[in-house]
């Protein structure tokens, strides 16, 4: 293995070190590539790290605050703890345009941290929290756009309450006993979720694509909005089953 406490450089490549008694408070270290590194209980406090490529790292009980995170890539990298069942903190960061590809976010605890356009993908983030995530940018006092994509993640038991993920993308993604409270999906891509059991009392669904999802105890009377909602016909029977409905064949 290489120096593990190495002087570390914006835009230079490094692999397998244990960085865990690296300072990284307030460093520049944008577009930096590391591969196979290992960070454990570090505090990554207003670390500038735009750009920056993340492949097969582990980071064990950190925490990311007032981080510049923008652009940076993750790819299978690992977030959580198996031992303490904890994730990774962010708060109060910037994680706008960045992308996790089959990366472990177990647990991670995402709060208000702007993320416009962040990308989820083929990633676990069972009982991760979104508290204050902000999907949208605003373009012109008059004018925001929210982007986001969780595509064929597992968000089984995450806590999305309140978000606004208007018009994002989450097609293919386990919801499994997440909490959707009050979450505005309005015209969002949810086709091939699996949305068992997913506490949805106030959601908004207007013009959502649910073709393919499963659907069933999906109580359309509570929803914040539900008109243009785009289902299969297949789907009809668990919908009205779960309004109450008494379905019997012709």
């Amino acid at each position: 293995m290489s120096d593990p406490n190495p002087d570390l450089e914006p835009g230079g490549a490094y692999e397998g070190l244990d960085l865990s008694a690296y300072d990284f408070a307030e460093r520049d270290l944008a577009d930096i590539k590391l591969t196979g590194c290992v960070l454990t209980d570090v505090q990554l406090s207003a670390v500038i790290l735009p750009g920056a490529r993340f492949s097969e790292c582990r980071f064990v009980r950190c925490r990311f605050a007032h981080a510049d995170l923008r652009e940076a890539v993750f790819v299978r990298c690992s977030f959580a703890d198996p031992d303490s069942h904890s994730g990774v903190q962010i708060a109060f960061s910037q994680l706008d345009q960045a992308r996790f590809e089959a990366c472990d976010l177990s647990f991670a605890d995402i709060e208000r941290t702007s993320a416009w356009s962040v990308v989820f993908k083929d990633s676990n983030l069972r009982g991760a929290r979104f508290h204050r995530a902000d999907f949208t940018r605003a373009l012109s006092p008059r004018t925001a756009h929210t982007a986001a994509a969780f595509q064929r993640c597992n968000l089984e038991l995450a806590d999305l309450s309140d978000a606004v993920l208007k018009g994002c993308d989450l097609a293919g993604s386990s919801l499994r006993e997440a909490d959707l409270t009050d979450a505005d999906l309005e015209g969002a891509d949810l086709s091939g979720c699996d949305l068992f059991q997913a506490l949805t009392g106030g959601a908004k669904l207007a013009g959502a694509d649910l073709r393919g999802a499963l659907v069933s105890g999906l109580d359309l009377t509570a929803l914040g909005s539900r008109d243009g909602i785009k289902i299969t016909l297949s789907q009809q029977q668990d919908l009205l089953s779960a309004m109450g409905l008494d379905i019997h064949a012709d």
